[in-house]
């Protein structure tokens, strides 16, 4: 992990070996636009039963909008039938939420009254009976975190355990679950004096958010060439993950010959990300467009004549656009819906093995993904969860 700061901007570059895989970039203005994950005590503006919605002043330019199926479940109900938004929302009524989706152009951030709490290894879901274990474990880790749990979950919240608490310790979810608690009843104690509209709880800035998200025992380094910066983090790294503490370097640029980013090539692989054709190993190419709509990516055999038949060098063509497409949906934070246009394969073996392929690779990507299969014309259909700008948006951003 590398991160640079300049002029207030502070830019991360998440790197495998020297292969740029994701970029982040963090401004001031980002209390406005980038407020994923942030509590608020908000105020119901205007309740609209005919949308099933509400707009809710979170002291944003933009109303925020919450949607009758983020209001807070009854835990005490045992009735399925779900509770109309106008009977549970009144104008000017003051409410606890939390936003899911950022602002996007004119559409307001997205709220859910359903507050939940990320840790490093657990999220905690308050006033709820929820337990769950990600997924992504193997079933035998799965059981002895199901046994840890048992015990270190607070009777009155539900936890969910992500999928970096694989091989950790019972002490250190513990340590984990009790952080979260007490900044559970911190929030608790703000929300019953505040006025509204009032930020009871702001995500941590996006260094220390891919510190908690991100680093762990895989990660080399991170390395960071700002020293207000490096003192923080090193400070906030002690807090959550001691073990990692000696981990985080200081690039001192006023001595160091190559500026950071330089060291890693992470600009020269900024400028290709942003270009819309993007060459494959062999000759092949992909061509990424977007529109309102969606996103569309073609795959192209191009320069690949292969060596052996027309359907042999198809196949390997799009066995390396599948990993390519998955590596640039990470890379340039694409979501919404995408179509995929693969170069068309007669066999029906081909088609299987670049599906395979490609849910592979979509697997080490940790926003939610759901793939639809390849059609007869070597279409996919898949979307992928939009939370931010993407990065053509956020880069442009970055340099004015």
């Amino acid at each position: 992990m590398v991160v640079h700061v300049e002029d207030n901007v502070t830019q991360i570059a998440m790197l495998e070996g020297r292969s740029l895989i994701e970029f982040y970039v963090s401004r001031p203005a980002d209390d406005i636009s980038e407020i994923h994950g942030n509590i608020y005590m908000g105020r119901v503006e205007n309740v609209l039963p005919g949308m099933e919605a509400a707009f809710v002043d979170i002291g944003t330019p933009k109303n925020a909008v919450l949607y009758q199926s983020d209001l807070i479940k009854n835990a005490s109900s045992k009735s399925n039938e779900t509770i109309r938004i106008e009977e549970a929302l009144k104008n000017k009524e003051s409410i606890l939420c939390q936003v899911t989706k950022n602002p996007i152009a004119h559409k307001g951030a997205r709220l859910t009254q359903e507050i939940s709490l990320a840790g490093r290894f657990v999220v905690l879901v308050p006033n709820t009976e929820v337990f769950g274990i990600s997924k992504r474990l193997p079933e035998k880790e799965r059981k002895r975190l199901r046994q840890i749990l048992e015990k270190a979950k607070p009777k009155e919240h539900g936890v969910i355990v992500r999928t970096a608490a694989q091989h950790i310790t019972k002490e250190e979810i513990e340590h984990d679950v009790k952080r979260l608690v007490n900044q559970w009843l911190d929030i608790q104690k703000q929300s019953a004096k505040a006025e509204t509209p009032k930020l009871l709880y702001r995500e941590p800035e996006m260094p220390f958010r891919m510190i908690r998200e991100e680093f762990n025992k895989e990660y080399r380094s991170v390395i960071i060439d700002d020293p207000e910066l490096f003192e923080e983090a090193k400070s906030y790294l002690a807090t959550v993950a001691p073990a990692l503490a000696d981990r985080i370097e200081y690039h001192n640029s006023s001595i160091e010959e190559v500026h950071l980013f330089e060291r890693f090539y992470v600009e020269e692989q900024l400028a290709k990300a942003l270009d819309s054709k993007v060459w494959l190993p062999s000759g092949g190419s992909l061509i990424i467009e977007h529109t309102e709509a969606l996103t569309v990516i073609d795959v192209n055999t191009g320069k690949n004549v292969g060596t052996s038949s027309l359907e042999e060098t198809v196949y390997r063509n799009n066995l390396e656009a599948a990993k390519e497409v998955a590596h640039q949906l990470r890379l340039r934070d694409i979501g919404g819906i995408i179509v995929i246009d693969f170069v068309d394969m007669e066999k029906t073996q081909h088609r299987n093995e670049v599906m395979k392929t490609f849910r592979a690779e979509l697997a080490r990507d940790k926003t939610r993904t759901q793939v639809f299969g390849i059609s007869e014309l070597g279409l996919v259909e898949m979307t992928r969860k939009r939370i931010g700008e993407g990065l053509t948006q956020t880069f442009t951003k970055a340099q004015e």
